[in-house]
Protein backbone atom coordinates (compact mmCIF):
# COMPACT_ATOMS: atom_id res chain seq x y z
CA UNK A 1 0.00 0.00 0.00
CA UNK A 2 1.61 3.64 -0.91
CA UNK A 3 1.61 6.19 1.37
CA UNK A 4 2.03 4.65 4.31
CA UNK A 5 5.95 5.18 5.73
CA UNK A 6 7.35 2.72 9.14
CA UNK A 7 9.89 4.66 10.64
CA UNK A 8 12.68 1.63 11.81
CA UNK A 9 15.28 1.28 14.62
CA UNK A 10 14.68 1.77 18.07
CA UNK A 11 10.23 3.25 17.34
CA UNK A 12 10.07 0.02 15.50
CA UNK A 13 7.61 -1.39 17.96
CA UNK A 14 5.33 1.68 18.53
CA UNK A 15 5.39 2.21 14.68
CA UNK A 16 4.02 -0.94 14.09
CA UNK A 17 1.14 -0.06 16.31
CA UNK A 18 0.59 3.04 14.11
CA UNK A 19 1.32 1.09 10.90
CA UNK A 20 -1.57 -1.20 11.97
CA UNK A 21 -3.80 1.40 13.12
CA UNK A 22 -3.43 3.08 9.60
CA UNK A 23 -4.54 0.16 8.14
CA UNK A 24 -7.42 -0.09 9.97
CA UNK A 25 -8.34 3.22 9.38
CA UNK A 26 -7.89 2.51 5.26
CA UNK A 27 -9.78 -0.69 5.63
CA UNK A 28 -12.66 1.51 7.08
CA UNK A 29 -12.41 4.26 4.44
CA UNK A 30 -12.28 1.19 1.66
CA UNK A 31 -15.62 0.32 2.63
CA UNK A 32 -16.81 3.40 2.56
CA UNK A 33 -15.80 4.05 -1.27
CA UNK A 34 -12.69 6.01 0.28
CA UNK A 35 -12.11 9.41 1.61
CA UNK A 36 -13.92 10.91 -1.40
CA UNK A 37 -17.04 8.81 -1.06
CA UNK A 38 -16.78 9.68 2.68
CA UNK A 39 -16.88 13.54 1.83
CA UNK A 40 -19.65 13.15 -0.68
CA UNK A 41 -21.75 11.31 2.27
CA UNK A 42 -21.19 13.76 4.65
CA UNK A 43 -20.65 16.96 3.31
CA UNK A 44 -21.83 17.68 -0.22
CA UNK A 45 -25.10 15.98 -0.17
CA UNK A 46 -27.11 16.69 -2.39
CA UNK A 47 -24.39 16.03 -5.22
CA UNK A 48 -26.88 15.81 -7.88
CA UNK A 49 -30.97 15.69 -8.24
CA UNK A 50 -32.62 13.64 -5.59
CA UNK A 51 -35.98 11.39 -6.53
CA UNK A 52 -39.05 11.40 -4.92
CA UNK A 53 -41.42 8.72 -5.81
CA UNK A 54 -45.31 9.56 -5.61
CA UNK A 55 -47.11 6.41 -5.74
CA UNK A 56 -49.79 8.08 -7.54
CA UNK A 57 -50.96 9.52 -10.45
CA UNK A 58 -50.36 13.26 -10.96
CA UNK A 59 -53.18 15.74 -9.58
CA UNK A 60 -53.49 13.86 -6.73
CA UNK A 61 -53.81 15.01 -3.05
CA UNK A 62 -50.16 13.97 -2.65
CA UNK A 63 -48.93 15.72 -5.86
CA UNK A 64 -50.88 19.16 -3.90
CA UNK A 65 -47.92 18.65 -1.39
CA UNK A 66 -45.13 17.09 -3.17
CA UNK A 67 -45.02 19.90 -5.87
CA UNK A 68 -44.37 22.97 -3.72
CA UNK A 69 -42.70 20.65 -1.43
CA UNK A 70 -40.05 19.72 -4.33
CA UNK A 71 -40.00 23.87 -5.42
CA UNK A 72 -39.17 24.66 -2.24
CA UNK A 73 -36.22 22.00 -1.88
CA UNK A 74 -35.06 23.57 -5.01
CA UNK A 75 -34.35 26.68 -3.46
CA UNK A 76 -32.92 25.29 0.57
CA UNK A 77 -30.91 22.49 -1.35
CA UNK A 78 -29.41 24.25 -4.52
CA UNK A 79 -30.80 20.99 -6.43
CA UNK A 80 -33.45 19.39 -7.67
CA UNK A 81 -36.35 17.35 -6.51
CA UNK A 82 -37.66 14.93 -9.20
CA UNK A 83 -41.32 14.10 -8.82
CA UNK A 84 -41.39 10.58 -9.83
CA UNK A 85 -45.04 9.86 -10.09
CA UNK A 86 -45.43 5.72 -9.88
CA UNK A 87 -48.89 5.03 -9.93
CA UNK A 88 -51.51 2.08 -9.31
CA UNK A 89 -52.63 -0.30 -6.78
CA UNK A 90 -53.88 2.30 -4.65
CA UNK A 91 -50.71 3.41 -4.19
CA UNK A 92 -48.74 -0.25 -3.25
CA UNK A 93 -46.76 0.05 -6.60
CA UNK A 94 -45.00 3.15 -6.29
CA UNK A 95 -44.19 1.61 -2.70
CA UNK A 96 -42.71 -1.64 -3.24
CA UNK A 97 -40.62 0.63 -6.66
CA UNK A 98 -39.25 2.81 -3.69
CA UNK A 99 -38.59 -0.05 -1.18
CA UNK A 100 -36.24 -1.72 -4.32
CA UNK A 101 -34.60 1.76 -5.05
CA UNK A 102 -30.92 2.13 -4.38
CA UNK A 103 -30.50 3.28 -0.76
CA UNK A 104 -27.81 5.91 -1.77
CA UNK A 105 -29.17 9.12 -0.48
CA UNK A 106 -31.05 9.93 -3.81
CA UNK A 107 -34.28 8.14 -3.35
CA UNK A 108 -36.86 9.24 -1.15
CA UNK A 109 -40.81 7.70 -0.86
CA UNK A 110 -43.71 10.28 -0.36
CA UNK A 111 -46.90 8.01 1.06
CA UNK A 112 -49.00 8.33 3.56
CA UNK A 113 -52.54 7.24 4.45
CA UNK A 114 -53.05 4.60 1.75
CA UNK A 115 -49.83 2.78 3.04
CA UNK A 116 -50.71 2.18 6.78
CA UNK A 117 -54.22 0.75 5.53
CA UNK A 118 -52.45 -1.51 2.70
CA UNK A 119 -50.77 -4.17 5.15
CA UNK A 120 -54.99 -5.38 6.61
CA UNK A 121 -56.67 -5.34 3.18
CA UNK A 122 -53.76 -6.51 0.80
CA UNK A 123 -52.99 -10.44 1.04
CA UNK A 124 -49.36 -10.34 -0.07
CA UNK A 125 -47.18 -6.83 -0.41
CA UNK A 126 -43.74 -6.74 -2.08
CA UNK A 127 -42.97 -4.88 0.85
CA UNK A 128 -43.25 -3.96 4.38
CA UNK A 129 -43.54 -0.71 5.42
CA UNK A 130 -42.02 -0.85 9.20
CA UNK A 131 -39.52 -2.85 7.79
CA UNK A 132 -38.30 -1.92 4.46
CA UNK A 133 -38.20 2.02 5.26
CA UNK A 134 -36.93 4.17 7.16
CA UNK A 135 -39.62 7.04 8.47
CA UNK A 136 -38.36 10.33 7.78
CA UNK A 137 -41.24 13.21 8.85
CA UNK A 138 -44.41 13.79 8.64
CA UNK A 139 -45.14 16.39 6.10
CA UNK A 140 -48.83 17.48 5.87
CA UNK A 141 -51.64 16.32 8.13
CA UNK A 142 -55.37 17.32 6.08
CA UNK A 143 -58.94 16.13 7.21
CA UNK A 144 -61.01 14.65 4.98
CA UNK A 145 -63.64 16.32 3.49
CA UNK A 146 -67.46 14.58 1.56
CA UNK A 147 -67.58 16.12 -1.58
CA UNK A 148 -70.26 15.61 -4.51
CA UNK A 149 -71.10 16.87 -7.66
CA UNK A 150 -73.64 19.26 -7.15
CA UNK A 151 -75.43 18.62 -10.90
CA UNK A 152 -75.19 15.26 -9.82
CA UNK A 153 -76.37 15.08 -6.35
CA UNK A 154 -79.16 16.89 -5.49
CA UNK A 155 -79.23 16.81 -1.08
CA UNK A 156 -77.46 20.07 -0.28
CA UNK A 157 -76.41 18.78 3.10
CA UNK A 158 -75.01 15.49 4.94
CA UNK A 159 -78.78 15.18 6.50
CA UNK A 160 -80.37 15.26 3.50
CA UNK A 161 -78.40 13.04 1.60
CA UNK A 162 -78.89 10.80 4.41
CA UNK A 163 -82.52 10.52 3.96
CA UNK A 164 -82.35 10.33 0.60
CA UNK A 165 -80.13 7.41 0.64
CA UNK A 166 -82.03 6.07 3.12
CA UNK A 167 -84.92 5.89 0.93
CA UNK A 168 -83.02 5.14 -2.16
CA UNK A 169 -80.45 2.55 -0.97
CA UNK A 170 -77.63 2.60 -3.74
CA UNK A 171 -78.73 5.39 -5.62
CA UNK A 172 -75.19 6.84 -5.30
CA UNK A 173 -71.83 6.08 -5.86
CA UNK A 174 -68.53 7.60 -4.92
CA UNK A 175 -64.99 7.73 -6.71
CA UNK A 176 -62.02 6.25 -4.79
CA UNK A 177 -58.01 6.49 -5.76
CA UNK A 178 -58.41 2.57 -5.57
CA UNK A 179 -59.14 -0.43 -3.42
CA UNK A 180 -57.80 -0.01 0.17
CA UNK A 181 -57.23 3.56 -0.11
CA UNK A 182 -58.14 6.12 2.88
CA UNK A 183 -60.61 7.28 0.31
CA UNK A 184 -62.11 3.63 -0.16
CA UNK A 185 -62.20 3.32 3.96
CA UNK A 186 -62.90 6.51 4.52
CA UNK A 187 -66.47 5.33 2.64
CA UNK A 188 -66.33 2.09 3.75
CA UNK A 189 -66.30 3.99 7.27
CA UNK A 190 -69.03 6.13 6.53
CA UNK A 191 -71.54 3.53 5.01
CA UNK A 192 -70.89 1.38 8.30
CA UNK A 193 -71.39 4.71 10.59
CA UNK A 194 -74.40 6.07 8.69
CA UNK A 195 -75.95 2.33 7.51
CA UNK A 196 -76.42 3.20 4.43
CA UNK A 197 -75.60 1.79 0.81
CA UNK A 198 -73.15 3.85 -1.66
CA UNK A 199 -71.35 1.65 -4.93
CA UNK A 200 -67.85 2.18 -4.81
CA UNK A 201 -66.07 2.94 -7.45
CA UNK A 202 -62.34 2.42 -7.86
CA UNK A 203 -59.54 4.79 -9.57
CA UNK A 204 -55.65 4.34 -10.02
CA UNK A 205 -55.48 7.25 -7.91
CA UNK A 206 -57.17 9.94 -6.54
CA UNK A 207 -56.20 12.77 -9.41
CA UNK A 208 -58.48 10.99 -11.92
CA UNK A 209 -61.04 10.11 -9.85
CA UNK A 210 -61.16 13.98 -8.73
CA UNK A 211 -61.36 14.61 -12.68
CA UNK A 212 -64.68 12.00 -12.93
CA UNK A 213 -66.24 13.57 -9.74
CA UNK A 214 -65.75 16.90 -11.47
CA UNK A 215 -67.06 16.02 -14.84
CA UNK A 216 -69.83 14.69 -13.37
CA UNK A 217 -68.92 10.65 -14.14
CA UNK A 218 -69.30 9.72 -10.38
CA UNK A 219 -71.66 11.40 -7.71
CA UNK A 220 -69.33 11.74 -4.86
CA UNK A 221 -65.58 11.27 -3.02
CA UNK A 222 -63.94 10.98 -0.10
CA UNK A 223 -61.39 13.08 -0.38
CA UNK A 224 -58.39 14.93 1.33
CA UNK A 225 -58.96 18.59 1.68
CA UNK A 226 -55.72 19.27 0.12
CA UNK A 227 -56.70 18.47 -3.53
CA UNK A 228 -59.85 19.51 -3.29
CA UNK A 229 -60.07 22.58 -1.86
CA UNK A 230 -59.27 24.59 -5.09
CA UNK A 231 -62.38 22.70 -6.99
CA UNK A 232 -64.31 23.34 -3.90
CA UNK A 233 -63.49 27.19 -3.97
CA UNK A 234 -64.10 27.42 -7.63
CA UNK A 235 -67.94 25.60 -6.83
CA UNK A 236 -67.19 22.79 -8.94
CA UNK A 237 -67.48 20.42 -6.51
CA UNK A 238 -69.59 20.74 -3.30
CA UNK A 239 -68.45 20.32 -0.07
CA UNK A 240 -71.09 18.81 2.64
CA UNK A 241 -69.20 17.97 5.53
CA UNK A 242 -65.46 17.55 7.05
CA UNK A 243 -64.82 14.40 8.72
CA UNK A 244 -63.33 15.78 12.21
CA UNK A 245 -64.66 17.01 15.38
CA UNK A 246 -63.94 20.84 14.26
CA UNK A 247 -64.18 22.93 11.26
CA UNK A 248 -61.32 23.30 9.30
CA UNK A 249 -60.61 27.34 9.15
CA UNK A 250 -59.63 27.28 5.07
CA UNK A 251 -63.22 26.73 5.03
CA UNK A 252 -65.04 28.15 8.08
CA UNK A 253 -69.04 27.74 6.23
CA UNK A 254 -68.51 23.38 5.65
CA UNK A 255 -69.85 21.85 8.72
CA UNK A 256 -67.90 19.13 10.65
CA UNK A 257 -68.96 15.46 10.95
CA UNK A 258 -69.51 16.41 14.99
CA UNK A 259 -71.96 19.27 13.65
CA UNK A 260 -73.52 16.39 11.13
CA UNK A 261 -74.19 13.79 14.00
CA UNK A 262 -71.62 11.86 13.52
CA UNK A 263 -69.05 12.57 16.51
CA UNK A 264 -67.21 9.65 15.32
CA UNK A 265 -66.64 10.03 11.69
CA UNK A 266 -62.90 11.50 12.13
CA UNK A 267 -60.52 10.40 8.68
CA UNK A 268 -57.33 12.21 8.51
CA UNK A 269 -55.50 12.29 5.40
CA UNK A 270 -51.88 12.47 6.09
CA UNK A 271 -48.66 12.42 4.24
CA UNK A 272 -45.16 11.52 5.12
CA UNK A 273 -41.62 11.34 3.76
CA UNK A 274 -39.67 7.84 3.91
CA UNK A 275 -36.18 6.49 2.96
CA UNK A 276 -34.84 3.36 1.97
CA UNK A 277 -33.86 0.95 4.26
CA UNK A 278 -29.82 1.50 5.00
CA UNK A 279 -29.77 5.04 3.79
CA UNK A 280 -26.94 6.72 5.28
CA UNK A 281 -27.72 8.44 8.81
CA UNK A 282 -26.06 11.56 7.30
CA UNK A 283 -28.33 12.03 4.26
CA UNK A 284 -31.30 10.91 6.61
CA UNK A 285 -30.28 14.50 8.78
CA UNK A 286 -29.36 16.46 5.88
CA UNK A 287 -32.58 15.85 4.62
CA UNK A 288 -34.43 16.13 7.66
CA UNK A 289 -32.61 19.84 7.94
CA UNK A 290 -34.03 20.50 4.79
CA UNK A 291 -37.36 19.85 5.96
CA UNK A 292 -37.42 21.71 9.32
CA UNK A 293 -36.25 24.47 6.16
CA UNK A 294 -39.25 24.13 3.92
CA UNK A 295 -41.35 24.26 6.46
CA UNK A 296 -40.43 27.01 7.75
CA UNK A 297 -40.51 29.00 4.36
CA UNK A 298 -43.92 31.68 3.78
CA UNK A 299 -44.20 30.34 0.43
CA UNK A 300 -44.94 26.93 1.98
CA UNK A 301 -46.76 27.70 5.50
CA UNK A 302 -49.35 29.45 2.68
CA UNK A 303 -49.88 26.76 0.36
CA UNK A 304 -50.48 24.63 3.50
CA UNK A 305 -52.81 26.90 4.70
CA UNK A 306 -54.91 27.49 1.28
CA UNK A 307 -55.09 24.17 1.26
CA UNK A 308 -56.15 23.08 4.96
CA UNK A 309 -53.39 21.36 6.31
CA UNK A 310 -51.05 21.25 9.01
CA UNK A 311 -47.03 20.94 8.52
CA UNK A 312 -46.20 18.11 10.26
CA UNK A 313 -44.02 18.82 13.80
CA UNK A 314 -42.91 15.19 15.05
CA UNK A 315 -39.86 14.11 15.76
CA UNK A 316 -37.89 11.04 13.76
CA UNK A 317 -38.95 9.09 16.22
CA UNK A 318 -42.79 10.33 16.60
CA UNK A 319 -43.46 9.58 13.17
CA UNK A 320 -42.05 6.31 13.48
CA UNK A 321 -44.43 5.42 16.74
CA UNK A 322 -47.17 7.24 14.79
CA UNK A 323 -46.77 5.13 11.87
CA UNK A 324 -47.33 2.19 13.89
CA UNK A 325 -50.34 3.00 15.97
CA UNK A 326 -51.77 4.05 12.35
CA UNK A 327 -51.16 0.61 11.44
CA UNK A 328 -53.36 -0.78 14.14
CA UNK A 329 -56.11 1.51 13.80
CA UNK A 330 -56.29 0.65 10.80
CA UNK A 331 -56.72 -2.71 10.95
CA UNK A 332 -59.55 -2.64 13.50
CA UNK A 333 -61.39 -0.23 10.86
CA UNK A 334 -60.69 -2.99 7.71
CA UNK A 335 -61.79 -5.49 9.82
CA UNK A 336 -64.80 -3.52 11.21
CA UNK A 337 -66.00 -2.87 7.42
CA UNK A 338 -64.91 -6.47 6.12
CA UNK A 339 -62.81 -5.07 3.07
CA UNK A 340 -60.59 -7.17 1.07
CA UNK A 341 -58.47 -6.82 -1.92
CA UNK A 342 -57.22 -9.98 -3.86
CA UNK A 343 -54.01 -9.46 -5.24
Amino acid sequence: MQGFWVESGGEGEQAGVKRRALLKSASALAALGGWSGLVRAAGDWPARPVNLIVPFPAGGGTDAFARPFSAQFAKTAGKTLVIDNRGGAGGTLGASIAAKAAPDGYNFFMGGTHHVIAPSVYPRLEYDLERDFVPLALLASVPQVVVVNPKKVQPGTVQELLTDLRAHPGKYNYASAGPGSSHHLAGELFKLQTKTEITHIPYKGAGPALQDLIAGNVDMLFDGLGSSAQHIKSGRIKALMVAGAQRNPAFPDVPCAAECGLPDFTVTTWYGLWAPKGTPVAAQQQMLEEVRKIGAADEIKSAWAKNGADYGKLSQQQFAAMIHGEIQRWAQVVKASGVKIDS
